[in-house]
């Protein structure tokens, strides 16, 4: 896995350990159509924990269990993550559809098999692309990342699927 990708550090603001874990949920399903942002921040997170908003800081990371995403993911709930400063994801696993369109929003998404082990609440990570692991800067534990496509990695740098295909047409330009 070639990237120039930064390390991202983070804190872990939450910790979704449910297999198949449907990311409407974060919203709730009466919630998945709205766009507003303001609407958005005061119901998200509300059936998991309701100070959430009021914990989350910029840089923080979710942890997600095995198949991450699951169903019919919508826009919104990951919308309202990244407004709240959320900067990436570590998962067991990903669901495909969700996977496909987290990383052409340019929002990194890290499959390690093992993280529910490695991280609690609020621990401090480090996802190092160069080193292929997530670190816990607490413990000093770590665990090397699934293996990301080098065309994923791409979009990622890139910022998401459109300035990436920007730079594809100024290459052939």
């Amino acid at each position: 896995m070639t990237t120039g990708l930064p390390a991202i550090p983070g804190r872990v603001a939450y910790i979704f350990d449910e297999p198949n874990f449907d990311i409407d949920q974060i919203v709730g399903i009466e919630n998945i159509k709205l766009q507003d942002l303001d609407v958005l921040t005061r119901v998200v997170m509300k059936r998991f924990d309701p100070d959430f908003v009021s914990q989350v800081r910029a840089g923080d990371i979710l942890v997600g269990g095995h198949n991450f995403g699951y169903g019919h993911p919508h826009i919104p709930p990951m919308h309202i993550m990244r407004h709240l400063g959320i900067k990436a994801v570590v998962a067991e696993s990903f669901a495909p559809t969700y996977w496909s369109i987290e990383i052409a929003a340019g929002f990194p998404q890290i499959p390690c098999p093992g993280i529910l082990d490695l991280a609690q609440r609020w621990d401090e990570l480090e996802i190092d692309f160069a080193a292929v692991c997530v670190r816990n800067l607490g413990t000093g534990a770590s665990m090397a990342m699934a293996p990301v496509a080098q065309r994923d990695l791409d979009v990622l740098q890139a910022g998401g699927i459109v300035p990436f295909l920007r730079q594809q047409q100024q290459l052939k330009d």
